[in-house]
């Protein structure tokens, strides 16, 4: 196993460890799209991955998908079926295409893009299913899906596939304090409908509160402007200006972040925030060395930082890899 992608592997262990700000929707969204094995040209064994995003949803309908996605996801295609089939929904119909793999899916999937020309979702999954049968077009169809919609949870998955070399998904805002326990102790619906409020006339936390949320729903366009909006309220608070870099990272365009981030440290030498999410977003990009250096840093910039504790848990990961 190479070190890049140890790298990876780690980063994807600990993506949990920075997502403690906003309790309750990591547990909500468990069932968001998840990324795929390296390409390969024949047809891979088993059922490919199926990626439905539905949020916070808790309406019957997104009660019965998820109930078909974890019996998808344990083999159980024939009931998986019979769930989606009750529904007429987009999502529902591109379940009910992925249980009966590989009968007719890839066509299937087709179709529905013609239909729904612009949708993430069905470019997103066809894409896999082309993969996972050794067909051409996979790439284009996660292109139009990172496109079509890029402030989605979709658009974060085609991302991980078209982008391999990077860390799965993409680095989370890690606030120096913690979300209010009244807020903590609200289902994920009603949670993120007050963050929205206090976002909207609160505090500049509360922005960045409401930011975190909507990344860990994969809504990184929307967190990029509340993290911006965030910034111009508060042009000298440390942290707002790192969200707002942060909130900029893409695969794609990995610089433009770096170029936000970067100057942050000159400007705030004594910030912990700017060393652990410089380190962050370079452990991200692969950048390992460099990145245990600003995690080191961490804890010598800012003594007593609640992010002291995160940094050291890269930091241990990294050492138990070897890397």
């Amino acid at each position: 196993m190479s070190a890049r992608t140890r790298t990876i592997l780690v980063v994807a262990a600990l993506a949990t460890v920075v997502g403690g700000a906003v309790a309750g929707i990591t547990a909500a969204t468990s069932n968001q799209p998840s990324g795929v094995a390296a390409a390969g040209p024949t047809m891979r064994s088993g059922a490919p991955p199926l990626s439905l995003d539905l949020g916070v949803r808790v309406d019957p309908e997104a009660v019965d998908l998820r109930e078909a996605l974890r019996l998808y996801e344990a083999g159980k295609l024939v009931e998986a079926e019979r769930i989606f089939a009750r529904h007429s929904s987009l999502e529902a119909r591109v379940g009910e295409s992925f249980s009966n793999w590989p009968n007719g899916t890839v066509a299937g999937l087709t179709q529905l893009s013609g239909l729904h020309p612009k949708s993430a979702a069905v470019q997103l999954n066809l894409g896999i299913a082309r993969f996972w049968a050794g067909e051409a077009g996979a790439e284009d169809a996660w292109k139009s899906a990172a496109s079509l919609e890029p402030d989605t949870a979709y658009a974060v998955t085609a991302g991980n596939l078209l982008h391999p070399d990077f860390a799965r998904n993409l680095p989370i805002f890690v606030p120096s304090t913690e979300v209010p326990a009244d807020i903590r102790k609200l289902a994920a619906p009603a949670q993120l409908a007050l963050l929205e409020r206090r976002a909207r006339t609160g505090t500049v936390a509360d922005r960045l509160f409401y930011g975190v949320a909507l990344q860990r729903l994969g809504k990184q366009r929307s967190a990029e402007r509340v993290y911006a909006a965030a910034a111009r309220v508060a042009p000298k608070d440390p942290e707002a200006r790192v969200a707002a870099a942060v909130g900029l990272f893409d695969k794609a365009r990995p610089a433009e972040a770096f170029s936000r981030l970067g100057p942050l440290s000159r400007d705030y030498p004594k910030s912990a925030t700017v060393r652990f999410h410089l380190g962050l977003l370079l452990l991200w990009s692969g950048q390992v060395k460099e990145a245990r250096r600003q995690l080191e840093l961490v804890r010598t910039v800012e003594p007593g930082s609640p992010l002291i504790g995160i940094a050291d848990r890269y930091l241990a990961e990294l050492r138990k890899a070897g890397i």
